[in-house]
């Protein structure tokens, strides 16, 4: 009688399986202690398939930068809905960058610390995913700016810094509150609205950011004037 056949799993399938096992171990090991062999033991395959399939252990871990950058960036502009208001957008956008953060630690990990600290090819592959994330937030910003100052001509070059500067803030709540037990999505982004939307001044003051289902809609500080007493 002849042996049984398998049925062969399409290429597709197998190569993600590959990435995952591989973003799996940078994301724990990190780029320089992980091996090609532990790599191809967790993903249930041979190793000369993963070098078949993938060439290099260089371009096995491009592959997953621009699999975790697409699906990050995915996420971000799924998140931010464009017929809410700017305010509610950004939140939105912030709570589908941290919660899929915090469901993709190893990928974030693999973005945000490995990618970043081993070579330029690397971090120029980082570089662009954070450059179009970056853009997204500037056009959100710069939309409630003009509303804001009732000037439909303001120029980008007005908010683009402020784009980045919560870009950065955002990455590195991302670092706490995958480090800190119990930090929810909705609180890390919550934190941030607080700081970078209502300000500190507001904040100091008592009038906070309230993220929709609080305390009824989410409302800009200067329409909002309760949660706490000033801190004195």
């Amino acid at each position: 009688m002849g042996a049984v056949k398998t049925k062969r799993m399409p290429r597709a399938v197998r190569e993600q399986q590959m990435l995952d096992a591989a973003v799996r171990t940078f994301g724990n090991r990190g780029y320089m202690a992980a091996s090609m062999d532990e790599i191809a033991e967790l993903a249930g395959v041979s190793k000369p398939l993963v070098y078949l399939y993938l060439n290099s252990k260089e371009d096995l871990f491009t592959a997953c930068i621009r699999r975790e950058a697409r699906a990050l960036t995915e996420a971000v502009r799924a998140g931010a809905r464009p017929e809410l208001p700017a305010d509610r957008q950004l939140w939105s956008g912030l709570t589908a960058f941290f919660t899929h953060t915090a469901r993709h630690p190893d990928g974030w990990a693999v973005l945000h610390l490995q990618a970043r600290t081993h070579g330029e090819v690397f971090a120029a592959e980082v570089a662009a995913m954070r450059a179009e994330i970056v853009a997204f937030v500037t056009q959100l910003i710069l939309a409630a700016a003009r509303e804001a100052h009732r000037d439909p001509d303001l120029r980008e070059a007005e908010v683009s810094g402020l784009a980045e500067a919560l870009v950065g803030a955002a990455e590195s709540l991302a670092d706490w509150a995958n480090a800190t037990p119990g930090v929810t999505a909705r609180q890390a982004a919550t934190t941030l609205m607080n700081f970078a939307w209502a300000g500190l001044g507001d904040l100091m003051a008592g009038r906070h950011w309230t993220p929709p289902g609080d305390s009824g809609d989410a409302r800009a500080p200067e329409t909002q004037r309760e949660v706490t007493s000033p801190v004195r």
